[in-house]
């Protein structure tokens, strides 16, 4: 099911940027292509992805060196459990966990979160984008460094699910 909402800030995203198209790709398949174009503009696509190459899908991808240990992501001292939900990055970006430089964070290690709560941003081509909880509980571990790049899919937290 797609959000319209989503798709009505995408609209005003796009609106309001230099750029001329954008198009966006879920892990469940879907994919929004947005144009600026008179003869396209608005327009929403549904399609399945296409299947990842053998080789590609089995790579492993590497972490990335941590600068220094006050950048280092957080973790708390959560034993690991099955009521736990990993927030993994929708696109491919930078990772920020204020919403501006010297803000209190979104969110800390300990923290009670509700479903539909800012948990950080990612830019991406020059937009700001939030990232919203999908799950209640707590956060357990923060695994992405401010300021640093994530990779689509790349898991930014850990949470200890309420239920």
């Amino acid at each position: 099911m797609i959000d319209l909402r989503y798709v009505k800030k995408l609209l005003e995203m796009l609106d309001e940027s230099t750029v001329d198209s954008m198009e966006i790709s879920t892990d469940k398949g879907l994919r929004i292509r947005l144009n600026k174009t008179p003869a396209s503009r608005g327009v929403v696509q549904y399609a399945a992805p296409p299947a990842p190459p053998a080789a590609l899908a089995a790579a492993p991808v590497p972490a990335a060196p941590v600068a220094a240990a006050s950048t280092a992501p957080v973790a708390a001292s959560v034993p690991a459990a099955s009521n736990q939900a990993d927030v993994k990055s929708p696109m491919v970006g930078t990772y920020y966990g204020a919403p501006e430089p010297g803000a209190k964070p979104y969110v800390t290690v300990g923290q009670q979160i509700k479903k539909g709560q800012v948990l950080c941003i990612i830019e991406a081509m020059k937009i700001m984008n939030e990232i919203e909880s999908e799950v209640a509980g707590t956060i357990v571990e923060m695994t992405a460094v401010d300021a640093h790049p994530v990779e689509y899919g790349q898991v930014l937290f850990r949470v200890a699910t309420d239920g």
